[in-house]
This record gives structure tokens, C-alpha cells and sequence, in this order.
């Protein structure tokens, strides 16, 4: 198992009836922005972090009446993390590009407006690397758009 990572896993089940903790958990989940790798099982890379936040959601999912464990765990081959990690690259990648789309429509706005997506905006990349393990390419490109959209609106007449 040399080469690969530990993670924290969850493997959970949780009642469809009532759902608004299984929607809860689901949205939990989202944020911290895990990988999906069956169903019921998410990982993410084990840190401090990253553990302490499953085992409160395994409280939530046993006091709503599911089962869960909390594993520790490594892939059996650098390529299975590597292609775990590529699905998380390519979500979070998939909302960087979002928030270049926004900045980019955001260029052409009036001064006020734009200063409130500068803000918006960078909330949303905190969000977003929250939940960044694996880097992609345009994380890079969103900071600087965001940059050049908050530059863009210092130098707007007042």
C-alpha cells in the first residue's frame, strides 16, 4: 500500500422516512466534498479535520435512527487514489469555472453591483477550497478573475 494515502471513510445508512435528516447528512456531506465511492460510502483524505467532521455526522445518522461507521483506510493502488482524486479535481474544477462565468458577466456591471460580486464571489472560494484536497487548474484562474473584477471596480468612478 505504499504510495497512497490514509482516508477517512463513512459508511452509513440512513432511514428514507423521515427525510429531512437524510437530506441534512446529504447536504453535509456536499460541503465537506466528499467522494462518493458506493453507495452509502464516502472518503475523504484523513486529516483532524476531516475526521472529527464524519464523526459528527455519524452522531446526526445514529440519532436519526440509521447505522454508520468511521473507518481508517488506504487504497490498494496509487491508481485507484489517483482516480478517487481525479473525481474530486474535476467537481471542485467545476465550480471554480462557475465562478469565473460570474465574474467574467459581472465586468460589465455597474460599480455597486460589481462590488457586491467581488464579494460574494470570494465567500464562494473560501467555500470552495474548504473542500479543495486536490487542485485543480482553475482555482488559479478564479482567483485572479476575482482579483481583476475587484480591481476593475476600485478604479470605477464613485
Amino acid at each position: 500500500m505504499e504510495g497512497t494515502g490514509t482516508w477517512v471513510m463513512l459508511v452509513y445508512r440512513i432511514p428514507r422516512e423521515p427525510s429531512r435528516p437524510r437530506i441534512a447528512v446529504w447536504r453535509q456531506l456536499e460541503r465537506l466534498g466528499v467522494a462518493r465511492l458506493g453507495d452509502g460510502v464516502v472518503g475523504l483524505p484523513a486529516d483532524a479535520r476531516t475526521r472529527e467532521q464524519f464523526d459528527w455526522i455519524a452522531d446526526e445518522i445514529l440519532a436519526a435512527g440509521g447505522a454508520c461507521t468511521v473507518w481508517l483506510s488506504q487504497p490498494a493502488s496509487p491508481a485507484q487514489e489517483q482516480q478517487v482524486a481525479a473525481g474530486m479535481r474535476a467537481a471542485r474544477a467545476a465550480e471554480y469555472q462557475a465562478v469565473v462565468t460570474e465574474a467574467e458577466a459581472a465586468i460589465s456591471a455597474e460599480p455597486g453591483e460589481r462590488a457586491r460580486v467581488v464579494r460574494r464571489l470570494r465567500a464562494e472560494l473560501r467555500r470552495i477550497r474548504r473542500r479543495d484536497f486536490f487542485p485543480p487548474a482553475e482555482r488559479d484562474t478564479a482567483q485572479v478573475m476575482v482579483d481583476a473584477l475587484a480591481v476593475n471596480d476600485d478604479r470605477s468612478p464613485a
